[in-house]
């Protein structure tokens, strides 16, 4: 058998995905059951009650290959990313029609700002609305989200730095994806997929993104410059925007700072080693 990326490869040992017949050893193959993040978070692990490799966020569409013990090993539909989630986080598959275009928001009981919100969810995440009050929209868990805070679903942004800069100050979290907690390339695929672009969970897979720059060419706003485990945008041609270890959070830095820090991290303080091993440029779609 080929031997396939695991993170990517939604088998695990008792069940695969029927198209991995005959590539992937396996048990039983199965279609599979699409459903529905009910959480506002849930990790995705490497193994039941395993380390987080990954975060699926409310909403999200979640690909149901094996499930055991209250656990359900599956695929993340947003990236193909492969996992455990505690099975009590998912529901029934249901089509969203809006996603959330601010860092988080509140769910309320009433449509009225002073209604006192039960819960936040957060950037990325996607809803079906049910009804429109104006300044709220109705969802289908009956709660309320304010209109400002909603776009429709094939709604993009156009500045990934734009983008990325609404997590300025989130807590650096490993696995993070959201305003709560997130990590270099959570912070990266957050911001290509909000402007339309495909973009995998991993620094490593992120280096296929977009093209490579010529050593020659200058650098400029938008561009993901590439260390090993570490991944950052730049907002302009000095300045570094990412999720780091260092600041332990979401942070701007001049890029030549950033370089030189991480060449120096040689003890595994933060993630990224040595030197900048690439430097790409997302190519937007008109």
């Amino acid at each position: 058998m080929t031997a396939y990326d695991p993170r990517i490869t939604p088998a695990n040992g008792h069940a695969a995905a029927h198209e991995l017949r005959g590539l992937v050893q396996a048990t039983r193959y199965v279609k599979g059951t699409v459903r529905t993040v009910q959480q506002p978070l849930v990790n995705l692990s490497d193994a039941p009650r395993g380390e987080r490799s990954s975060q699926l966020l409310f909403g999200e569409a979640f690909r149901v290959i094996d499930e055991r013990d209250g656990f359900a090993f599956g695929q993340s539909l947003r990236d193909g990313y492969c996992g455990y989630v505690i099975s009590g986080a998912l529901t029934r598959q249901e089509a969203a029609t809006h996603w959330v275009a601010a860092p988080a928001t509140h769910l309320y009981p009433k449509g009225r700002l002073k209604a006192p919100p039960e819960v936040a969810i957060f950037f990325g995440s996607q809803v079906r609305v049910t009804s429109d009050l104006g300044d709220f929209k109705k969802i289908s868990t009956g709660h309320f989200i304010p209109t400002g805070h909603l776009q429709p679903l094939r709604a993009r942004f156009s500045d990934t730095v734009g983008v990325a800069d609404m997590f300025l100050g989130t807590p650096y979290l490993w696995g993070g994806s959201s305003r709560w907690g997130i990590d270099c390339s959570g912070l990266v695929q957050a911001a290509l997929v909000a402007c339309g672009l495909d973009c995998p969970r991993d620094s490593d897979q992120q280096r296929g993104v977009g093209r490579e720059l010529h050593p020659e060419e200058p650098l400029q706003r938008g561009d993901l410059i590439f260390w090993s485990g570490h991944v950052g945008l730049m907002s302009d041609a000095n300045t570094l925007l990412h999720a780091n270890a260092h600041h332990m959070a979401v942070a701007y830095e001049p890029l030549v700072q950033a370089r030189n820090r991480i060449a120096a991290n040689t003890d595994g303080a933060e993630a990224g080693t040595g030197d900048i091993v690439m430097r790409r440029r997302p190519e937007l779609r008109s």
